[in-house]
């Protein structure tokens, strides 16, 4: 704790010889990071300057794409910074502000991806209400309650959290996550309580309902043509390979924090640049590659850039 500025400093003790290897991570994670901009940014740029992208599915994969960006801006800055320090530290109030964005931005990819999943079933299931359902008023609606809602339920955690007394000040992870309830004093049943029931909200209740409204896609296409059922799995198969992807590394966040000290430092420290680095370079890929008019679109940029 800095006594003079009154400021209470927590080191980030999930590093592995940092000191020795300091180089090889800025490299690997600045490489890493601007990858992850460029290739979200490429496919959001497509979404915005062709015409026939501008439909609800593409925009909400445009909103995922940004989120990820955004995901990834809060992690990627502040852990390049510490590569190159001496010590590894952090603000107690900027690590809140980091572990408050970390996961309402996690929460609002779960909260996309149910908009999307809506979105396909009204496209698929019916398809004559589809233009008057999913209006330009409608998508505005759920990509701003997908961003305002997991943050308005953080605040509380994060307030709660702000109230309580330090008796530890090093965490054993490279950035703020759920690890910061193990340096309370005293272990808050509310703040547990309360942390359940965010996850509910946020994680849990938008997944069963992605899962589902792709059931129900599912079994009404099965008794349908064939080109309906290749329509539905085109449309349909990349939200659910970038669903079940994020479900499994935010399961590695969990298992971090209940196991923290069955955990190899080493591990913990793979597990966690897992979730940072393969999901914002998945989406990007996934959408690129499996959604017919990006992937042309992007072939098309490609090959334009080649002949200049």
């Amino acid at each position: 704790m800095d006594e003079e500025l009154n400021i209470t400093y927590i080191t980030l003790g999930g590093h592995v010889e940092v000191h020795k290897y300091r180089y090889l991570y800025f490299v690997i994670m600045f490489t890493a990071y601007i990858l992850i901009i460029c290739s979200n940014s490429t496919i959001v740029y497509l979404i915005w300057i062709h015409q026939n992208l501008h439909e609800p599915m593409y925009i909400f994969i445009a909103a995922l794409l940004i989120n990820s960006i955004l995901y990834s801006t809060i992690i990627y800055p502040k852990l390049l910074i510490d590569f190159l320090s001496e010590k590894q530290i952090i603000s107690y109030e900027a690590c809140l502000l980091q572990y408050f964005l970390f996961y309402a931005l996690g929460g609002s990819e779960f909260l996309l991806l149910a908009a999307m999943s809506y979105d396909r079933y009204v496209s698929i299931c019916k398809p004559l209400q589809y233009p008057t359902i999913m209006t330009k008023r409608s998508i505005e609606v759920l990509v701003a309650l997908a961003w305002l809602f997991p943050a308005c339920q953080l605040v509380a955690s994060a307030t709660m959290s702000a109230n309580q007394k330090l008796c530890d000040f090093t965490l054993k992870v490279i950035f703020c996550n759920n690890s910061i309830y193990n340096l309370h004093c005293v272990s808050s049943r509310a703040l547990s309580i309360y942390g359940v029931f965010i996850l509910l909200n946020v994680a849990l209740f938008p997944m069963l309902f992605i899962l589902f409204t792709y059931a129900k896609i599912f079994i009404l296409t099965y008794r349908s043509c064939k080109e309906v059922r290749k329509k539905a799995a085109e449309t349909c198969l990349p939200h659910l390979l970038v669903l079940m992807n994020f479900t499994f590394l935010c399961s590695y966040d969990v298992i971090i924090v209940r196991l923290e000290s069955d955990i190899p430092k080493i591990a913990r420290l793979i597990i966690t640049l897992q979730l940072v680095l393969y999901h914002p370079l998945f989406n990007p890929i996934i959408y690129g590659l499996k959604m017919k008019e990006i992937s042309k679109h992007l072939k098309q940029l490609l090959c334009l850039h080649k002949m200049n």
